[in-house]
């Protein structure tokens, strides 16, 4: 929260980016040095280079990476997995999250949208968008698919917040609340083991008793992360595709209401534009180099750690020129906000309808609608991985 003593934070479309430029030595938060890449080549080719990894960022001896361990330093993590055993960890999911098995889920998705459009025209105006409507789409969503129905949402809440900590809590307040988080994660795929449904965490049960090579300590840093990533990231970009659209962008807004083909469009350039959070809470992808490799011309020694800054990244000039401005056109160039390589985000088909449906919908019912109170006033979710509104007053 923003007080007398400080300056109100600006939003995150607004947030200046690192100059791609080659790869640069800066530190870490912990005062551990890292290889700062920037440019959308380079960074593609750390997130994709087998030679730069994210296991050996948790192997005996590597430096600290981070402050505060939260959910992305769990080494049983998908995400802290590489090669042999990543793919086979990821093969007992990635199916249900392939652009054909989404596709299947466009009807339903559409008519929760649908339904908290209507709710929220009702409660207002003004209202909440956070508490009416881009939190609990994404949370309805993953509800869903995994079939967790009557799940807490204000203990979801609690765990998603520690999870993504950085400032926010201290380790204790982490390690109390992810411990928690792993027992319900725990019991989930107990109860589906003895009583299966159709729902993913069933399937992921029975595809990792199938194949066999999961322990049961991965599955559950499995369900327990795609509870979190379901519905914070998505929740995160809704809020602040909400904010730029509705402060700086109102034709856009009309337009995005009026067209669905231009709202599919809009969603691909929002999610390149506006990033998930600041940098200094997470300055890139980070990775360690686990034998000398060239990145942009400069030699990274064996055992550096490497940041991958996906926001600069996005902005590179040599990729999508700066005069670039079209809300509408094509990308440029492959998005890096999913990332790239064999850790490229699995929910990212997923997030990409969640918000097309969302901005359209809302769009659509109510294109007169603003910001009830100016962007400066805002106040954010703090001290966290991502940075979105706490709460987004909306009028029309």
């Amino acid at each position: 929260m923003t007080t007398a003593d400080t300056p109100p934070l600006v939003p995150l479309h607004c947030l200046r980016h690192a100059e791609p430029g080659p790869p640069r030595l800066v530190a870490l938060p912990t005062g551990t040095p890292a290889w700062l890449v920037t440019r959308h080549a380079d960074v593609r080719q750390v997130l994709a280079d087998p030679r730069i990894n994210r296991s050996s960022l948790y192997a005996a001896g590597a430096p600290p990476v981070t402050v505060t361990p939260n959910i992305l330093d769990d080494p049983d993590s998908l995400l802290n997995s590489d090669g042999p055993e990543h793919q086979r960890i990821r093969r007992t999911v990635q199916r249900a999250f392939t652009p054909r098995a989404i596709e299947r889920w466009r009807p339903w998705v559409s008519g929760v949208v649908d339904t908290l459009v209507e709710e929220l025209v009702a409660a207002g105006p003004p209202v909440d968008a956070v508490a009416n409507f881009t939190r609990p789409l994404p949370v309805a969503v993953i509800s869903r698919l995994m079939d967790l129905d009557g799940l807490d949402l204000e203990r979801l809440a609690h765990w998603s917040d520690h999870a993504l900590s950085v400032t926010a809590y201290s380790a204790e307040e982490i390690a109390t609340a992810m411990r928690e988080f792993g027992e319900f994660g725990y019991q989930l795929l107990t109860e589906r083991r003895k009583s299966p449904g159709e729902d993913l965490v069933s399937s992921l049960v029975q595809a990792a008793d199938q194949t066999g090579g999961v322990s049961e300590q991965q599955l559950t840093a499995l369900v327990c992360g795609l509870v979190v990533a379901g519905h914070e990231t998505t929740m995160t970009s809704l809020g602040n595709a909400l904010v730029y659209l509705l402060d700086r962008d109102r034709a856009a807004w009309r337009r995005i209401g009026a067209d669905p083909e231009a709202a599919a469009a809009a969603t691909e350039q929002i999610l390149r534009r506006i990033p998930l959070g600041d940098r200094d809470a997470l300055p890139g992808m980070l990775r360690r180099a686990v034998e000398d490799v060239e990145v942009g011309g400069v030699l990274i020694p064996a055992g550096a750690v490497v940041a991958a800054d996906t926001t600069a990244g996005n902005h590179d000039p040599l990729v999508y020129p700066a005069e670039e401005t079209d809300l509408f056109g094509p990308l440029a160039g492959p998005s890096l906000t999913f990332g790239a390589g064999p850790h490229h985000c699995l929910g990212a088909w997923l997030a990409r309808m969640e918000l097309e449906l969302g901005l359209h919908k809302l769009a659509r019912r109510v294109p007169g609608m603003r910001l009830s109170a100016p962007v400066d006033s805002i106040e954010w979710r703090q001290g966290l991985l991502t940075r979105s509104p706490l709460s987004l007053g909306l009028s029309w």
